[in-house]
């Protein structure tokens, strides 16, 4: 018979916390518990940095996985650091637990299906776009494995820490900004299991002084799998963001990130096709389509999603982004600057029609799977 995940839970439960004298599964240590088969993995998360602690709870945890569950079963387990867990009761009810980022109005996932298409330059000019308009915007690097962040703001500070130890996001042309490429060496490869993916990205909601927003975008990894689904169940999203090429290869795969938000029940406010076309700079009459033309127009229609914009393959726009400021702000008057604006605006009436659809009388709450309505 194959186990549980509720037989991990209740096994668990008999390992107690030598100081504090409460079960580990109480006090909320034991996070992202995968099984397959006999395959046991999950995350023991540890308030603090503490070997000894963490290897004699790790033992414990084998041994109750063996003696109440079974005993050829293969443990593996992660130790998390989340300095939120510092707690002397077991944590609230998930009904009245508040939702992370409180202070955010509008949270924008911003996604694609495959690498190489756009996605980090497309979010960072959508923030630089909201914040030229007078938003108060933060943009977190959701990008465990290949942060992209630091380098489009030419920024590579290590970011204060509250006395509550809380991260400070650094800041720069009016954008708060976290990424995990502020944590690491930038030569350091992440090489990290998702259940530590997820567990970072919850910090970086839950131990991050934020602040009262307008906009947060966030800027997921590529792709549709278990690690985009479960940031995207654990962040309240007002909607999200598809970003492509036109190109049939790069299309294909929206088709698989607009299922994934529907999945989840988040709405897709629309795709941006990047790379759109390219104008020569010594021939503006000249339009050229270099990865084909219209392929996500004809998609969106197929999808009954919007099409926010077209952005052009143009040189400065890559320029800016590696000399760390967006081309929105780099060169305010150039026809990509335009395009990005528009998509922005576009993006925000999208934001505005949906909301206007939501009915008064209603409220949406976010447990973590799926929003809900409650009366």
């Amino acid at each position: 018979m194959a186990i549980q995940k509720e037989q991990i839970k209740t096994a668990l439960a008999h390992v107690l916390h030598p100081e504090k004298k409460v079960d580990i599964v109480s006090l909320n240590m034991i996070q992202d518990i995968i099984v397959q088969d006999k395959y046991v993995s999950f995350t023991l998360e540890m308030p603090a940095q503490n070997d000894h602690l963490a290897q004699g709870l790790s033992q414990g945890c084998e041994g109750a996985i063996h003696k109440f569950i079974d005993r050829d079963a293969v443990v593996d387990i992660q130790i998390g650091i989340n300095v939120s867990q510092q707690r002397q009761t077991p944590p609230p009810a998930p009904e009245l637990t508040a939702s992370p980022l409180s202070g955010v109005k509008n949270i924008i996932a911003v996604a694609s299906g495959k690498g190489g298409v756009g996605k980090s330059t497309v979010a960072v000019n959508l923030a630089a776009a909201l914040a030229r308009n007078g938003a108060k915007v933060g943009l977190m690097d959701a990008d465990i494995y290949g942060p992209s962040i630091p380098t489009m703001f030419d920024l590579f500070e290590r970011p204060n820490i509250t006395i509550q130890k809380k991260l400070i996001p650094l800041e720069k042309y009016g954008i708060k900004l976290v990424s995990m490429g502020f944590l690491v060496d930038v030569n350091q490869a992440m090489v990290w299991r998702g259940p530590m993916v997820t567990s970072a990205i919850k910090q970086f909601m839950n131990d991050v002084e934020w602040g009262e927003l307008d906009f947060m975008i966030l800027d997921l990894p590529p792709g549709t799998g278990d690690i985009q689904l479960t940031i995207v169940q654990s962040v309240p999203l007002s909607g999200a963001v598809i970003v492509s090429t036109p190109q049939n290869v790069a299309l294909d795969d929206v088709r698989k990130g607009v299922a994934m938000f529907h999945k989840v029940n988040v709405p897709v406010l629309g795709v941006i096709e990047n790379m759109a076309y390219f104008i020569p700079p010594d021939a503006p009459e000249k339009k050229y389509y270099i990865f084909g033309q219209g392929g996500a127009s004809r998609l969106a229609d197929e999808l009954a999603v919007p099409v926010l914009g077209e952005i052009p393959l143009e040189q400065p726009i890559r320029e800016s982004g590696d000399n760390g400021k967006p081309i929105v702000l780099a060169d305010q008057e150039s026809a990509a600057a335009a395009s990005f604006l528009a998509c922005s605006a576009n993006m925000q009436q999208q934001l505005a029609i949906r909301a206007a659809q939501i009915p008064k009388d209603l409220s949406i709450s976010f447990t973590g799977k799926s929003p809900s309505a409650h009366t």
